[in-house]
């Protein structure tokens, strides 16, 4: 390993490596927990493309593994650093290089967070959709890496319905563009969207052209209030059957609301079992009209009150609310966050499980998600001190991907499979696709070196 050392110092500029072991600590591990982690060899933070090439040329000769990594805030152990691998993280390629306004697309490279990337175009009149809860610190590689969604996906979709084309650096080194910049174009098998979600494995984006939409207009929100989760999952079905457009639709439970008062200092009603924000951005009469409908149905459907923003300050507190949901139940204890998607139809059957296991099991249980189509973050608090509650909590963590794929469902929508639900992989996909998962990796990766025992399991993998 010190030759493959020697190696790296001698094709990069020095404060593009990091060999220090308290420097890499750091780059061990993303957000999930109880995934393994081991201690790289070296990191690498490329500050271009011809960095990572040059890294990943080193590592092919050398036969080292290579993980890549973004912002680090993925939740399934995807960016975790293997034994004496090699580290590339892309959080210093982080310049936003050319918005066309008439074409509607933006280059950025991959390190640039998510929220910096929307500003940045908003200033153009335009405006990309992908919007993940985190998008203050997740990165747009990251977002690529797992095919990431968000809050607005109810209206327009998730990353992948957004890229045009990547710049990709392959695993012997070679740099593979994918796509095209112009709205139409089908020469080729689709590469974008093979890259797009494979979680490194198959490739180091460095570059990526995306899709953008004219500004929205200022959006109207309103939050309905429910005596039971149940009651809103039946409310949220009634309203995705009425065709009402809207452009964001999420759940929290009183666990959740809850934590988030305390996280945030704010003041949520705590009164009800669960809180449905709704948004519209159709505009004018139109959004006014649309947010009016959905209280009509939840009030049909038990809704303890509905409450309409006063003011567009008002309803960015309601989105600041759900977006610090996540790292407000982290306050309470180590969590375990699921990524169920369930059909649509079956979302109240789903959130009355949860309710039944976490009872079951003894076992807190924060009940959040993107209500609009259907991808719910059941989080699971418990204290790891405590043997009792560790054993329970991944009984329950395990069981709600269960009764997710028992009603149709997936078991990630937009976090990814990395190595914390690699195992529940086959169950969902079969034999069959798991082969041919296996066969693309061996293809592209005959050295299994990009990213090794992630995503699927076994085999070349």
């Amino acid at each position: 390993m010190s030759a493959v050392v020697e190696e790296l110092r001698r094709v990069l500029p020095a404060e593009a490596l990091v060999t220090d072991p308290d420097r890499m600590e750091s780059y061990r591990y993303d957000r999930a927990m109880f995934c393994p982690a081991g201690v790289p060899v070296a990191v690498v933070l490329a500050r271009e493309t011809a960095q990572v090439q040059a890294a990943m040329r080193v590592a092919a000769a050398a036969g080292v593994p290579v993980v890549p990594q973004g912002a680090r805030s993925g939740l399934s152990g995807a960016a975790n650093a293997l034994e004496g691998c090699i580290v590339i993280s892309l959080e210093k390629m982080d310049r936003v290089l050319a918005i066309e306004p008439v074409d509607r697309y933006v280059v950025t490279q991959p390190g640039v967070y998510n929220a910096v990337l929307s500003r940045a175009v908003a200033e153009h009149g335009l405006f990309y959709p992908p919007d993940p809860s985190s998008w203050e610190f997740c990165s747009i590689g990251g977002n690529l890496s797992t095919n990431s969604g968000g809050l607005c996906c109810v209206k327009y979709g998730v990353t992948t319905d957004y890229v045009l084309g990547l710049e990709v650096v392959l695993a012997d080194g070679r740099i593979l563009r994918t796509g095209r910049k112009t709205v139409k174009g089908v020469a080729g098998y689709d590469l974008t969207k093979l890259i797009v979600g494979s979680e490194g494995t198959l490739g180091i984006i460095t570059e990526a052209t995306l899709a953008l939409r004219p500004q929205a207009a200022r959006p109207r929100t309103m939050a309905a209030l429910f005596g039971s989760g149940v009651a809103a999952g039946e409310a949220i079905v009634e309203i995705i059957r009425s065709g009402v457009s809207l452009s964001l639709l999420e759940i929290m439970d009183r666990t959740t609301i809850t934590a988030v008062n305390s996280y945030k200092r704010m003041d949520l009603p705590t009164e009800a079992a669960a809180m449905l924000i709704a948004q519209s951005d159709a505009g004018g009469e139109a959004g006014a009209a649309d947010v009016a409908a959905v209280a009509k149905l939840c009030r049909e459907y038990g809704a303890i009150e509905c409450i309409e923003a006063e003011d567009p300050a008002e309803g960015e507190l309601l989105l600041e609310a759900r977006r610090a949901a996540l790292t407000a139940l982290e306050q309470l204890g180590t969590t375990m966050i699921d990524d169920v998607c369930v059909p649509r139809s079956r979302l109240a059957d789903f959130i009355g499980a949860i309710e039944v296991l976490a009872r079951e099991l003894d076992i807190t249980v924060g009940v959040l998600g993107h209500a609009g189509d259907g991808n719910m973050h059941p989080t699971v608090v418990f204290d790891p001190a405590d043997p009792g509650q560790a054993e329970r909590a991944q009984l329950a963590f395990d069981r709600i991907m269960e009764i997710g794929l028992e009603l149709g469902g997936t078991i990630t929508g937009e976090h990814g499979v990395g190595v914390l639900k690699r195992s529940w992989l086959e169950a969902e996909i079969g034999p069959v696709a798991v082969d041919v998962h296996r066969a693309i990796k061996a293809a592209l990766d005959p050295g299994n070196l990009l990213n090794p025992g992630k995503v699927v399991a076994g085999g070349v993998l």
